[in-house]
């Protein structure tokens, strides 16, 4: 599925490598977690998997269903089945979220040659999508994450990604700013969509997310490579003794 080898990225505004050396596997249907520090190049990662601007790769490739990405655009990384899920999702006023959605959709469909979906069949696979994952269908006639609590913002990325089916799910300390009854809520979503063909890479903090989605490997980032690789018994390792232990004796 993805492939990324002996990667090397920095940052172009002031030219400093932030991720140095980093070699990644994931399988078809498997759900990988990464944790680390502040600093240890976690979003940078995330930010040069999408295409990014301001991220150069200096060295190393990313593949995706052994295809090199690293000349494409961060639209069509979309289009091959590549979503990543922000930190902080962004309000954009005058925008409807259903017209949003609608727009990602059939410019995905448009660049692979699909037929695109006019509104009736669109608002019925909407309609569908929302009762699987129990979202409100009033919240998605409201302006693009205008308003919405930190709960709607990631519950929301969520039916984008039912919608838009991607290859791989990329999760950037989604848990971020989410109390419990939230994270429970956005994790029962997550787990919906895990499927055999559906990947996940879920980057985060704490271990309180993986309770809820269950990874299959967890690796620890620093200095911007991969330290020590587990499973999830290493994230509750980290809860417990933190990540000073696992960078010293490296």
């Amino acid at each position: 599925m993805l492939a990324i080898k002996d990667l090397k990225v920095k940052i172009s505004e002031v030219d400093k490598e932030i991720v140095r050396g980093f070699s990644l596997c994931i399988g078809p249907g498997e759900v990988h977690a990464i944790m680390g520090p502040n600093g240890s190049g976690k979003s940078t990662l995330s930010h040069t998997l999408c295409g990014k601007e301001g991220y150069e790769v200096t060295q190393g490739n990313i593949l995706l269903e052994d295809e090199s990405i690293l000349e494409l655009e961060a639209q069509d990384r979309a289009t091959k089945g590549i979503f990543l899920a922000f930190q902080y999702p962004l309000e954009i006023p005058g925008v409807g979220n259903l017209s949003f959605i609608r727009a990602a959709l059939n410019s995905q469909k448009k660049a692979r040659g699909e037929k695109e979906l006019n509104p009736a069949e669109f608002l019925k696979l909407v309609k569908q999508k929302a009762t699987d994952l129990n979202i409100d269908m009033e919240m998605l006639k409201r302006p693009l994450n205008v308003g919405f609590s930190g709960g709607e913002k990631k519950r929301n990325e969520i039916l984008q990604m039912a919608i838009l089916e991607p290859k791989l799910c990329i999760l950037d300390e989604t848990d971020s700013g989410l109390d419990v009854d939230a994270m429970r809520q956005v994790s029962k979503g997550v787990n919906a969509l895990r499927s055999s063909l559906r990947s996940f890479l879920i980057i985060t903090h704490y271990q309180r997310l993986l309770d809820h989605i269950k990874p299959d490997y967890v690796h620890i980032m620093a200095s911007g490579r991969i330290i020590k690789t587990g499973g999830p018994e290493l994230a509750l390792e980290v809860e417990e003794k933190g990540y000073e232990h696992l960078i010293v004796n490296k």
